[in-house]
């Protein structure tokens, strides 16, 4: 069997800053994600998606896999995920689009 398709998967990781106060309620909403939304980023190719919280700083650190990183060129233009940014918007840092403030990590280390 070959698993060659696992070779085109990328990951990818980035940090975004969420206000004080506001962690229960990030996770409340991340725990009623629209199923619209997971529809959405499932067939975009996105997988394995997981957001960590660091309680000091309110740094969330997101990582996730994805099929084709071209794909996701599309999602800012995706109703739903404005909606989503939207609702977002008073718990977290965004941008003037609404679309959270998010700085893309480089990776350093990769043990397979």
């Amino acid at each position: 069997m070959s698993f060659d398709f696992l070779l085109s998967y990328m990951k990818i990781a980035f940090t975004m800053k969420l206000f004080p106060g506001k962690e229960a309620e990030y996770k409340k909403r991340h725990d009623e994600i629209w199923p619209e939304l997971a529809t959405l980023l499932t067939e975009t190719g996105i997988s394995d998606y997981s957001i960590f919280l660091d309680e000091k700083t309110l740094t969330l650190f997101g990582v996730y896999e994805v099929a084709d990183a071209e794909a996701l060129q599309n999602l800012p233009d995706q109703p739903i995920m404005r909606k989503w940014w939207h609702y977002m918007g008073d718990i977290m840092e965004t941008n003037p689009d609404e679309s959270p403030v998010s700085i893309p990590l480089k990776q350093v280390f990769y043990l397979p």
